[in-house]
């Protein structure tokens, strides 16, 4: 229920309420006996202007105000006025209509008299009708300049039953419930709701005073019956109750939480005026005391220094109670712990950082030369931006720990944070204020638990970033990650620039590939590859065996281990690029003495050979290459993985068929094309070498590279796939300790590929003793250690008819040479002129 008599949305419509005054007189919404009999006796002529309603419905019984606005309609009023003061009042089917005609009508509506005509400052026209009846529009018998129609008057005809009455009652108390739960409609409501006694007339009273909709109110106005109208509205009434008694539910509880906190605020009031009757001093003003000489002694920059006092001016008028005083708090004790102007002083003396960077790592020259260039730069120009490096290499190599080594010989803080399996943006940036639980990111809060800014921060794993829809994390550091923009690294928390150009960033990976370009663009990368057996054998004995015998709690003199044991452990036991399994199988060895020594076995203190298996069982690992035999389609392959060299294994069989290929062992699209074009060489190639053509065309050929879970790809095994098919093919076995790589093209020319360290350790590492690459990778070979360069022959190929030579000698020899063509002397004239081209081209080509 609404205190309103109709919601009014049209222009030719007001709201009234029940005793809002018009001039000198007062309109009263009332209702009572409808139509002829009831108390106006009036009497509803044949034909009736029309008077058509926007948006509204007028119920017979009821007094409503109507605006008028068209002059069409201002015409009609007129006539009325002028004669019987009566018109027929019909909602329009479609509000937009200017001049609606008898299709753009219901076809049921009031017979109205109008009591007032009344106009307003701005010109324009209301009148106070009142509903007599219901009418139907029968036909139209004028349409200019106003519509006429005839219309045929319904009255309303009950029989007094129990049902009737018992719906009444329950009408009138769902109608007293809904005035109750409404606070603008006033109690006289209820006196006019008791004294409406004909059922229609109340059906009517509560219908024109529903918030339905204008389909809902005419609904109501052309039911006729008055059991089915009441059942109608009885129906509307109670889903209304519904409404508003959920209403006062919510009402309620937002009264009582603003209850609670007004309370809360008065007893804090009253906690405040005892504290200071006992000479307590307000903690808010503490607080901003406190942290007014914290913003003082913290040396901040002064955009940082404005941003804090801004900062502490709102803290003093901020309620104690309120969350954004803790916020505050919170925020004001990050600016003031951060360390802006906190250093450390560099060690920048070559030699005592040349000593340290020996003591911890044995190798490694190439970085430990880049290390000390950087502090002799930095010696000479303190000022100069730090670099941004980015450390490569299989796990296990020493790439963290040589972060806390160069921070050792520098003097530094050093922090290190994972990397590997952040999905999140704010992680690096931090979140806004705004949010509950904000915090700054990872960055700022290294920092501030380094105590100073200048530390050596390392970001480890930088290739295991991942990325979803909580934004992209390798993005947010791109500016982290470039000297020429971190010096304002802002963080969202914070809001404030943090100068980030004196901190030494070092960022490390496992497999350059999964590194966003840009990321990688930003990075001074150094390669740190796997160790050779001599290299694993000195870390061992330096580092290795001191620290696990130190974890055990044994010492040099109860257990020592010979340099023959510890090669058994590297090349029986373990089978990796860096240490960690070597220092585990170590430990393991440690950790059997100890308990033979605790439980009182009598064992030697000394590891030898002999004695290893005791400790570790039988050898897990043996030599691959010495376990093969050499056997018609099989070449040893050489590959690079994240987790360093690899060596594989290309087998080839032939089987009846029609010249069809097929590949296995989870094999990628590169790889799959590399021998695609393998095979191709051969058909157009394989006479040469003395293959039968004919069979070629006959067999079918299957290409398989055994650990076949494992996926493979890159173009590097294109060497190993065709000297398996030609080996195959010609029943000529390849030597299992030739190992070999490069990528081939269809016109015979082998490509450079890369990895070639890393490959030539892994195959030195199975006992490869020799290896076939690329001419244009000989250089690379300057890398390795000494030890591996003389271990093993290397063998330059151009071209695969080298290759050819090299793997399969007696095939080799029947390689068709090309000799020059024979061609005529030419003579006279033209000899001399061939004979000046001839001389000129030699001296552009020399």
């Amino acid at each position: 229920m609404t205190r309103d008599v109709v919601d009014n949305k049209s222009k030719d419509s007001v709201e009234v309420d029940p005793q809002e005054e018009y001039g000198d007189e007062t309109v009263v919404v009332r209702a009572g006996p409808t139509g002829p009999g009831g108390d106006d006796e009036e009497r509803i002529p044949d034909s009736l202007p029309v008077l058509p309603l926007r948006e509204v419905v007028v119920f017979p019984g009821t007094v409503m105000p109507l605006r008028i606005e068209r002059k069409r309609v201002q015409r009609l009023l007129d006539n009325a006025l002028a004669g019987n003061r009566m018109v027929c009042a019909v909602p329009q089917r479609f509000s937009d209509m200017e001049h609606p005609k008898l299709d753009d009508l219901y076809r049921v509506g009031t017979a109205c008299k109008i009591l007032k005509l009344m106009r307003t400052d701005d010109g324009a026209e209301t009148i106070i009708v009142h509903g007599i009846c219901r009418v139907g529009l029968v036909s139209i018998a004028q349409e200019q300049p106003f519509l006429v129609a005839d219309v045929q008057s319904r009255t309303d005809e009950i029989t007094f039953t129990p049902e009737v009455e018992a719906l009444m009652h329950s009408v009138r108390q769902n109608a007293r419930r809904a005035i109750e739960l409404s606070p603008n409609v006033p109690d006289e409501a209820i006196d006019v709701l008791e004294s409406v006694p004909a059922p229609g007339g109340l059906a009517d009273f509560l219908a024109a005073n529903l918030s339905l909709e204008l389909v809902l109110k005419q609904e109501l106005l052309e039911t006729f019956d008055v059991t089915d109208r009441l059942n109608k509205v009885n129906t509307a009434i109670a889903r209304q109750v519904e409404v508003l008694e959920i209403s006062q539910q919510i009402q309620t509880q937002v009264r009582h939480q603003m209850d609670e906190s007004q309370r809360e605020y008065y007893l804090r009031e009253q906690l405040k005026a005892i504290q200071q009757e006992l000479g307590q001093a307000d903690n808010r003003n503490a607080d901003v005391d406190r942290y007014k000489v914290r913003v003082a002694e913290a040396k901040m920059p002064e955009d940082v220094r404005k941003e804090a006092d801004r900062e502490l001016k709102r803290l003093g008028v901020i309620p104690q109670a309120s969350p954004e005083y803790s916020n505050a708090l919170d925020y004001l004790e990050w600016l003031c712990t951060l360390p802006w102007n906190t250093s450390t002083t560099d060690r920048l003396e070559i030699t005592p950082a040349a000593k340290i960077l020996n003591a911890d790592h044995y190798g490694l020259d190439k970085v430990k030369k880049r290390i000390l260039e950087f502090l002799a730069v930095r010696k000479l120009n303190p000022e100069g931006q730090g670099p941004i490096l980015c450390f490569t290499g299989p796990p296990g190599v020493g790439k963290t720990s040589l972060g806390r080594s160069i921070a050792r010989a520098l003097g530094r803080k050093f922090i290190r944070m994972s990397l590997g399996g952040v999905h999140d943006e704010a992680d690096i940036r931090g979140h806004r204020r705004t949010y509950i639980g904000a915090m700054p990111g990872r960055i700022i809060q290294e920092i501030r638990k380094a105590g100073s800014n200048n530390p050596v921060f390392m970001l480890d794993e930088v290739d295991k970033i991942g990325k979803d829809f909580r934004g992209d994390p390798a993005a947010a550091l791109l500016e982290v990650l470039d000297p020429a923009q971190n010096a304002t690294f802002t963080d969202h928390y914070l809001e404030v620039p943090f100068d980030l150009s004196n901190v030494m960033f070092i960022a490390t990976a496992n497999y350059t590939g999964a590194i966003p370009g840009p990321l990688w663009d930003r990075m001074e990368v150094i390669e740190i590859s796997g160790y050779t057996e001599r290299e694993k054998l000195q870390i061992a004995r330096r580092y290795l065996v001191p620290r696990r015998l130190s974890e055990t709690g044994l010492d040099k003199k109860q257990l020592k281990f010979d340099d023959e044991a510890l090669r058994n452990i590297i090349s029986q036991y373990t089978r990796e690029a860096g240490v960690r399994g070597l220092e585990r199988k170590i430990g393991a060895v440690c950790r059997s003495r100890a308990m033979a020594l605790v439980s009182g076995k009598r064992r030697s203190g000394r590891v030898t050979a002999r004695s290893l298996q005791k400790d570790l069982g039988h050898p897990t690992y043996e030599s691959e290459i010495a376990a093969r035999e050499a056997s018609p389609g099989v070449a040893t392959g050489l590959a690079f993985t994240p987790v360093g060299g690899e060596i594989l294994f290309v087998e080839a069989t032939r089987m009846p068929g029609n010249g069809r290929l097929k590949l296995t062992g989870q094999i990628g699209d590169v790889m799959r094309e590399s021998a695609e074009a393998a095979y191709s060489i051969i058909r157009y190639r394989g006479s040469d070498w003395g293959i039968n053509q004919k069979l070629l065309a006959a067999s079918d050929y299957h290409i398989h590279v055994p650990a076949g879970a494992i996926p493979k790809d890159g173009p590097s095994a294109g060497v190993a796939m065709l000297t398996s098919l030609v080996s195959t093919l010609t029943d000529q076995p390849v030597d299992p300790r030739t190992g070999m790589t490069g990528e081939i093209t269809l016109r015979g020319t082998v490509l450079p590929v890369g990895g070639i360290r890393e490959k030539v350790l892994a195959g030195h590492r199975a006992g490869l003793k020799r290896i076939l690459l690329p001419q244009r990778n000989i250089r690379d070979l300057e890398e390795l250690p000494k030890d591996v360069r003389d271990d093993i022959e290397y063998v330059p190929i151009k071209s695969i008819d080298q290759l050819i030579r090299q793997v399969f000698p007696v095939v080799g020899k029947k390689i068709k040479r090309t000799t020059k063509a024979k061609t005529k002397k030419p003579k006279g004239k033209v000899a001399a002129k061939a004979s000046r081209r001839a001389s000129t081209s030699g001296r552009k080509k020399s």
